[in-house]
């Protein structure tokens, strides 16, 4: 398909919290593994100029080796990079960051559990930003017992958005019965789950009860699928392939495309360190699959 011209704003919008965002959004987790510091930079700066105001990141997207994990040579912060690139700040541009799990150089990755913690990983999200505020703040939960209920962690963040440091809370790695538990704690404006056209989608059910209770559904590796941290890889999936096809897409298009056709309240964030590649995600914000196409990759 042409990408020229074609921006983030032919998604469309959400409202998410009190912002208005393009629906299709850039997830910042990937310029991190680029030694190329001022492509990263450029990469930014592009999405912006595509239309792109809706940026995820997290304080614990940091690469010392070129992925996410503890290595050798110089820590590269995702949040550091979006300051360098964009501050001062468009006034339209939302950044949602992640706490809970919790980055160190020394002693790799951990998971903050109490309120302490939790307030310490604002605090940094905050610092390396150069914001007096975070807009977005989305509580990444393990998928394993914790010794700290959810309430609790939950109602941290709550205090910290009572005052003022934070505008809008959500969760990531959720599950349902986490909205019922934090209902009566403050509002959750957006759910952020890995999701896809052949992956995790066990979650369908409830992508459709955050519709329902209008709340943004903000699918993360939309394009690696299982794959996760690896990557997107070839295509194998002959359904998407074809679809690709009748469309003049490519396969990574019609992904990003099929998620955005999920509900008007699912927002896309595909990252990429790749200029080009950042193009062409964009552009799949103008693809429009038809019934028939939802219907073979269904």
């Amino acid at each position: 398909m042409p990408t020229e011209e074609i921006t983030a704003a032919a998604a469309g919008t959400w409202v998410l919290g009190d912002r208005t965002v393009n629906r299709m959004g850039f997830g910042s987790m990937r310029i991190t593994a680029d030694p190329d510091r001022d492509r990263a930079l450029t990469v930014l700066r592009r999405a912006v100029e595509l239309g792109v105001n809706h940026i995820d990141t997290a304080a614990f997207y940091v690469s010392p080796g070129g992925t996410l994990r503890v290595g050798t040579g110089p820590a590269r912060y995702a949040t550091e990079l979006i300051r360098a690139a964009l501050a001062p700040y468009p006034a339209d541009l939302v950044i949602a960051t992640k706490v809970g799990p919790g980055y160190d150089p020394r002693d790799g990755f951990t998971e903050a559990l109490t309120p302490a913690q939790l307030r310490a990983q604002v605090e940094e999200n905050l610092r390396r930003l150069g914001r007096d505020h975070l807009d977005l703040v989305n509580l990444r939960l393990y998928r394993r017992p914790s010794a700290v209920p959810l309430a609790e962690r939950f109602g941290a963040l709550a205090d910290l958005r009572a005052a003022g440091l934070i505008r809008h809370l959500g969760l990531s790695n959720a599950r349902p019965e986490h909205l019922d538990e934090v209902r009566d704690i403050a509002p959750v404006v957006c759910v952020q789950n890995a999701y896809g056209v052949d992956a995790y989608r066990e979650d369908d059910e409830f992508v459709r009860l955050c519709g329902a209770r209008r709340i943004a559904y903000v699918p993360f590796f939309a394009l690696a699928g299982t794959r996760r941290e690896a990557g997107a890889t070839a295509e194998r999936n002959e359904a998407l392939l074809a679809v690709a096809r009748a469309h003049d897409a490519t396969p990574h298009q019609v992904r990003l495309a099929w998620t955005l056709h999920q509900g008007p309240h699912v927002l896309a964030i595909p990252g990429t360190g790749d200029p080009e590649h950042l193009v062409a995600n964009i552009a799949a914000a103008g693809l429009r699959l038809t019934p028939e196409d939802l219907a073979r990759l269904g």
